[in-house]
Parts: C-alpha cells; sequence; structure tokens
C-alpha cells in the first residue's frame, strides 16, 4: 500500500538525514518509526476504555455501601433534610 504525507520542510529534512546517515530509505525509516509508534503501549492522554480513563478515581470515594440498594430511602432523606432546613 503506498500512502501519501505531507510533512513540514524541517522534518523532511531531517527524515533524509536520518535515512542517509543509516544507509537506507526514507520509506524504511518511516516504517520503522511507525511500527515502532504503533506497538509502544497507549500514552497517557490515550485511553482505550471508559475503565482507564476512570482508573485513577476508582475505590477513592466513599459513601453508603448500599446506595443503589437504598436509593429511595436515600433520596427521600436528602429531601427531607433540605426542606427541613428551609422551613426553619
Amino acid at each position: 500500500m503506498t500512502v501519501t504525507i505531507k510533512l513540514e520542510a524541517s522534518l523532511e529534512e531531517r527524515l533524509r538525514r536520518r535515512a542517509a546517515s543509516s544507509g537506507r530509505s526514507t520509506s524504511d525509516v518511516v516504517r520503522a518509526a511507525l511500527r515502532a509508534y504503533l506497538d509502544a503501549p497507549a500514552a497517557a492522554g490515550e485511553a482505550c476504555s471508559a475503565h482507564d480513563l476512570g482508573a485513577d478515581l476508582f475505590g477513592r470515594h466513599s459513601g453508603p455501601a448500599d446506595l443503589a440498594a437504598q436509593r429511595k430511602a436515600s433520596v427521600a432523606a436528602a429531601w427531607d433534610a433540605r426542606h427541613t432546613q428551609r422551613g426553619g
């Protein structure tokens, strides 16, 4: 497969110098660089899943252990507390 890319002049010059100094073609250097990039683990900003995005947050916050099971009671208690405060 042939792929065409656009490079700024300074990057193209660096590519040509690296290829010439190593005795390889520019295509060989680009292929090797692309393989290295794609084989490397994902960078910090490139999370792969929802779990990866939130991994540093899981288990960091505490609350009632039965919040899901008792959600209606918890909401009702919060509602009552808020309206009791307003009513004075």
